[in-house]
């Protein structure tokens, strides 16, 4: 069996991933210091799965904790979903997200350089990409990142690139994904963040089981159809396939050593702020409070993926549609309205 560790494989994106491997005939080892995320979600994805992840709980800036993970545990490859992620919090406070995400990626390779370990996938962001001229955008759009988070991505993107453009035998990808959405079918596993939503579809979520009081919508006179922001929305199961056919490529004939390809994951098709109201509503079956808010600074227009590569390098292509997404995230979010507590 091979065994995959996956760095942040308790929280939102991380959980779905670690349930796809499971059922591809992974096993996975699962380490994560919990700040943003809960045991709950490994202990469901269990449930959900005829395997089990081993949990380990630590933090990627401590070197000794993940010596000792690497010497317990025969790693073949690592999913290195782990580390800070809100915009607006990243500009309030860059300094955790230089500390968190840059040094602990850095703590990270290094320790899989000592163990051995030459197979990595980062999860990236499309946060990396500047205003593009083209739309969809695809890999080669050149990038400018307007806050820290989208800053220490890039960084940790040129980090992992170099060293495995020297490493002998080493493979790694970096996956840019657009806006993962959505929950598991079961409803079991969902998007459970701590404090003040950051993204559209969890507040959308808390508006629709009473947290919050009314949707705001940032802006309304947009050049687009409907004069609201447009972005590519990704069902985060879609998203977690993703990652398992990135494992499977770097694991096979078709891979390169010391290279390291960037891939988009998203639909390639934008929806509104508005289309995505509407799409919630039909799929609560009950109308969702919103009013129109005063655009935000540094929100851009329109954001959508070119994912060409994906389909042509792993055989992926996103399957669910905005309807499923909301469908799913709904189901979440009723049957958990505190999320996992």
């Amino acid at each position: 069996m091979v065994k995959i560790l996956a760095t942040g494989g308790a929280g939102f994106i991380g959980s779905h991933v670690v349930l796809e491997l499971l059922n591809s005939g992974y096993e996975v080892v699962v380490f994560d210091n919990l700040s943003n995320s809960s045991r709950a979600s490994i202990e469901r994805v269990a449930r959900l799965t005829n395997g089990t992840p081993e949990f380990v709980e630590g933090d990627i800036r401590d070197a000794a904790a993940l010596d000792a993970l690497f010497k317990a545990h025969d790693i073949t490859a690592v999913i290195h979903l782990a580390g800070l992620k809100a915009v607006g919090e990243s500009v309030a406070h860059p300094e955790q997200y230089y500390d968190v995400n840059v040094a602990g990626s850095t703590t990270l390779f290094n320790a899989m350089l000592r163990h051995g370990v030459k197979h990595g996938v980062f999860s990236s962001s499309a946060t990396v990409y500047g205003e593009a001229e083209v739309m969809p955008m695809p890999e080669t759009t050149p990038t400018g990142p307007v806050n820290p988070y989208g800053k220490t991505k890039l960084m940790i993107e040129q980090i992992l690139t170099d060293i495995t453009s020297i490493g002998p035998g080493w493979r790694s990808m970096i996956l840019r994904y657009f806006n993962p959405v959505g929950a598991h079918k079961s409803g079991q596993i969902g998007e459970d963040p701590l404090g003040f939503p950051d993204n559209l579809f969890p507040f959308i979520a808390q508006v629709a089981t009473g947290r919050r009081a009314v949707l705001n919508i940032f802006g309304d006179d947009y050049p687009t159809p409907d004069g609201t922001a447009i972005r590519d929305y990704i069902h985060v199961m879609d998203l977690a396939r993703g990652h398992v056919l990135a494992i499977d490529y770097l694991l096979s004939d078709k891979a390169v050593d010391n290279e390291t390809p960037v891939v988009n994951l998203g639909t390639g098709k934008g929806s509104s702020v508005k289309e995505v109201h509407a799409a919630w509503e039909a799929a609560c079956g009950f109308d969702i409070p919103a009013q129109i808010a005063p655009r935000r600074a540094g929100d851009v227009t329109i954001y959508c993926a070119d994912a060409a590569k994906a389909k042509e390098m792993l055989g992926w292509e996103a399957e669910f549609d905005l309807a499923k997404m909301c469908e799913d995230h709904w189901r979440w979010q009723k049957g958990n309205p505190e999320g996992y507590r």
